[in-house]
């Protein structure tokens, strides 16, 4: 059973200085796929962030945010806002998974553009449960 003690700090997972950054384009939920709100971060992506007031209180929400996400997923030697930025940036060539170590579809999403994108959609869902499980892993 997991018990929560107020006494015991939670390792870091995810970066506040990078929700900040990210919450400059927010309006598009890239902040919010970060800290793990998919949902939220497909609803930020269709409506400019809730027609820019959703976007404009999440300037105070990420550091809640952030600690939800820290409590949520397990840090580890794969970093979260490195493979973001690598998924943001670099997600048709399948780098990001390649810095997992997932090289097959790595090389697959480079050959295919991130399987038509489609691959790359999927990511920005479960980049971070992906990450979470491989740290759980090794530790």
């Amino acid at each position: 059973m997991n018990t929560y003690h107020p006494d015991v700090q939670r390792p870091d997972t995810h970066s506040k200085i990078m929700g900040y950054l990210l919450w400059i384009v927010g309006f598009t939920g890239s902040h919010r796929f970060y800290y793990g709100k998919p949902v939220t971060g497909t609803i930020w992506f269709f409506t400019l962030g809730l027609l820019g007031i959703g976007w404009l209180i999440d300037l105070f929400l990420i550091p809640s945010m952030d600690r939800e996400a820290d409590l949520r997923f397990t840090a580890g030697t794969t970093d979260y806002s490195v493979a973001w930025i690598l998924l943001t940036f670099l997600g048709v060539f399948g780098v990001h998974r390649m810095y997992q170590g997932k090289w097959i579809t790595g090389i697959l999403y480079l050959l295919t553009g991130g399987f038509a994108f489609l691959g790359v959609l999927y990511d920005f869902w479960t980049l971070n449960d992906q990450i979470s499980m491989k740290n759980a892993q090794r530790g």
